[in-house]
């Protein structure tokens, strides 16, 4: 796409943007978000219409970011429900992923530069550049990885659109999954089993980071996939 064809598009995407955060501010949400009480209680404001608004809510925080969509994830599962809070973060989250992935291919560094800033776009751009999809798939995996950030980066790279669809699907909703539990109280982990858990993840990184190229390689020569 052209420079002179993108700036338009590009402008309308900012606006859009803009209003929907001034809608929020509006709104009280910023407010509201300081405490788990406050979002619930600005969720429940918009009944019956409660679980369109957490729809809204967690496409929003992938889109901006402007807070964790896992946080909110939580509040949706104390409100509504393991699985429902579940499929609703899941459907948002997946819509919200490959919007802004085709945003950024199609409106190029600018869009980027606005949305993620460059020196958080520097730090994880060349890495996903070099690891591709093993870098994104852990990353979607632990929680402590700017998901969404990611997402937007990816568009800038070669990776092939239906290749990141299926990370997407794959790998981001294990994390989702997590927060719904904990905020439905449908599980009690014990320490030891979470502190076993971080540990067998941190190992499965540090391998999967070392020798995950060559696997990801034998994948797309099994399968016959295209870069």
């Amino acid at each position: 796409m052209a420079r002179r064809r993108k700036l338009p598009l590009l402008v309308l995407v900012v606006i859009g943007m803009g209003l929907v955060l001034w809608a929020m501010w509006v709104t009280g949400f910023f407010e509201a978000a300081g405490s788990r009480t406050g979002l619930e209680e600005y969720i429940n404001r918009y009944a019956p219409w409660s679980q369109a608004i957490f729809f809204a809510l967690q496409l929003v925080a992938v889109v901006l970011a402007p807070i964790p969509n896992n946080l909110t994830a939580v509040v949706g599962a104390h409100l509504f429900g393991l699985w429902t809070a579940f499929i609703l973060s899941w459907a948002a989250m997946t819509i919200g992923s490959l919007l802004v992935f085709g945003l950024a291919r199609g409106l190029g560094q600018d869009f980027v530069s606005r949305v993620a800033g460059e020196r958080l776009s520097g730090k994880y751009i060349e890495v996903i550049r070099r690891k591709r999809g093993i870098f994104l798939a852990i990353a979607f995996l632990f929680p402590f990885f700017p998901d969404d950030l990611l997402c937007i980066l990816a568009g800038l790279t070669d990776i092939r659109f239906r290749w990141f669809v299926l990370l997407v699907v794959a790998f981001r909703p294990w994390g989702l999954l997590v927060s719904c539990v904990v905020g439905s109280s449908a599980a009690h982990i014990p320490m030891e089993v979470v502190v076993l858990l971080a540990a067998i993840g941190i190992i499965f990184a540090v391998l999967a980071l070392k020798y995950g190229d060559r696997v990801e390689e034998a994948l797309f020569k099994r399968f016959g996939w295209k870069r």
